[in-house]
């Protein structure tokens, strides 16, 4: 038996593997964000510790037989995250998350201050990464900064309460800019340019490695054998592409949970930062990937339900009504609630509507959302192509994934092939029970099965015209609201 956890941002999702790669128990807990400043987003470490807690009760709950039998853990969570330990183990302040846009200007210094930052990390600097949050912290907050005995990235502290151990592995590793990316290895350049060494950094491993064993009290607390070990694990979008078997090259995913990202695995690192594509280590060894990445996708969705008063799925049933005409009709949603990353790199970037009259019906806005998501998603398709990737047809994950209506709408747009999978929303946390069953002597061929086909949504010619017309528009919006800010 194996133990996935991921560590989200809305939620903490853990399951339990079978032997035969079987989902027999399933748990998760909500999680709050604290944004108390524009352009701040934070959580307290504390309660992610909490949340674990408690999913794991109702695990064993759920399996009581089973539990004692699981072998190996594995970790997948929320990228670029800065959980601050001081040198007794202490919280030095609460984590800023990858949705924080504080450290804008952070960016441009970091960039100044080194030169080889592209080469070496293969990603420019955005405000989401871990490094410029960092240089913030050193400037705004210089007396926690000087208390700094460690920087861990969310999941990471997690295995930490769980072991003792501070490890992390390449694939969330590399989104914090302090990883040489090709060689898989800290670089001294980078972690000089933020006044931090390699002593304040996590120890690394592949994330299909072993980084330690379950802390005996813990281990007792939860009814667990001591022997448990703990697998390296993954970044959650790295730990997803295990999950549906995105593992060699050519393979291909849509996410669409808090954000929302087009992951494509490559045999080699490919770096394009002119273009804002992140080109970051796979949890897997010899094996990288390219990523596009909307800071905003399902949530953008959550968010209008909750300003309307409705529940997503009454809103989506209402969207299913429209005609083809309405939609064509309907207004125009630039999808950018918390700044946006590929291609624009730009933090300051602000959602909104277009095309409202009174005619304008919650349901058309609702569809406006929908397909603002995947307009966002075309751009990353877009720059991917341009860096050389070319994929026909992408698995659709995560939450969004339960919407056919926006399963369909993302194929139209891109004009891919969109298959949904069986378990397709277990995503991190099934690649972190595979990345357990890994570290445990499993074979790849085995563990990184791709999940059963649940629906194949192909592109219909007609619409994607459409939505090519509707996408020049959208995309104008987005160069008119630079053009006002300046």
């Amino acid at each position: 038996m194996y133990l996935g956890l991921d560590l989200g941002t809305s939620e903490i999702k853990a399951l339990v593997l079978d032997a035969e790669g079987k989902v027999i128990a399933s748990a998760g807990e909500a999680l709050e964000v604290q944004r108390p400043r524009p352009h701040w987003s934070e959580q307290r470490p504390d309660d992610w510790w909490k949340a674990t807690q408690k999913v794991v009760a109702r695990l064993r709950d759920q399996v009581p037989q089973a539990w004692a039998n699981i072998v190996a853990i594995g970790l997948s969570g929320q990228m670029h995250g800065a959980v601050l330990l001081g040198r007794e183990g202490e919280v030095l302040r609460p984590a800023i998350l990858w949705n924080d846009t504080r450290s804008a200007r952070e960016c441009e210094l970091l960039t100044q201050a080194a030169p080889q930052l592209h080469q070496l990390a293969g990603n420019l600097a955005m405000p989401g990464f871990t490094a410029p949050k960092l240089l913030w912290v050193a400037r705004h907050e210089p007396e926690i900064f000087s208390q700094i005995a460690t920087v861990l990235l969310p999941k990471d502290y997690l295995r930490w309460k769980m072991s003792g151990d501070k490890v992390s592995d390449m694939s969330d590793a590399a989104g914090t800019l302090w990883l040489d990316v090709a060689k898989r290895d800290w670089s001294d350049t980078l972690l000089d340019a933020c006044g931090l060494s390699r002593d304040q950094m996590p120890r690394l491993v592949e994330g299909s490695a072993v980084s330690g064993v379950l802390n005996r009290d813990i281990a007792r607390a939860w009814g667990l054998n001591s022997e448990v070990i703990i697998a390296g694990g993954g970044g959650d979008n790295a730990a997803s592409a295990i999950g549906i078997g995105a593992v060699e090259p050519g393979d291909a995913f849509i996410s669409l949970g808090t954000s929302g990202v087009l992951f494509a695995v490559n045999p080699s690192f490919s770096p394009n930062p002119d273009s804002a594509v992140h080109a970051f280590c796979h949890a897997l060894p010899d094996r990288w990937h390219q990523m596009s990445v909307m800071l905003t996708a399902a949530s953008a969705l959550r968010w209008y339900c909750q300003l309307i008063g409705s529940h997503e799925t009454t809103l989506l049933a209402e969207v299913a009504q429209l005609t083809q005409a309405e939609k064509r009709q309907a207004p125009l949603f630039l999808p950018y609630l918390s700044g946006e990353r590929t291609p624009h790199n730009d933090p300051l970037a602000v959602g909104a509507f277009h095309g409202m009259t009174h005619s304008t019906q919650r349901a058309a806005l609702g569809y406006a959302v929908l397909e603002g998501v995947a307009f966002g998603m075309a751009d990353g398709l877009s720059v991917l192509k341009q860096s050389g990737t070319q994929l026909s047809q992408c698995s659709l994950v995560g939450g969004g994934a339960r919407s056919d209506e926006w399963a369909q709408l993302i194929a139209d747009a891109l004009n891919l092939t969109i298959t949904t999978h069986q378990d397709g929303e277990a995503g991190g946390a099934l690649g972190a029970a595979r990345l357990g069953w890994l570290a445990a002597g499993g074979e790849q061929s085995k563990v990184c099965r791709k999940p059963l086909t649940k629906k194949t949504f192909s592109p219909d010619a007609a619409r994607h015209q459409v939505l090519q017309s509707r996408l020049a528009t959208w995309r104008k919006l987005y160069q008119q609201q630079v053009e006002l800010r300046r």
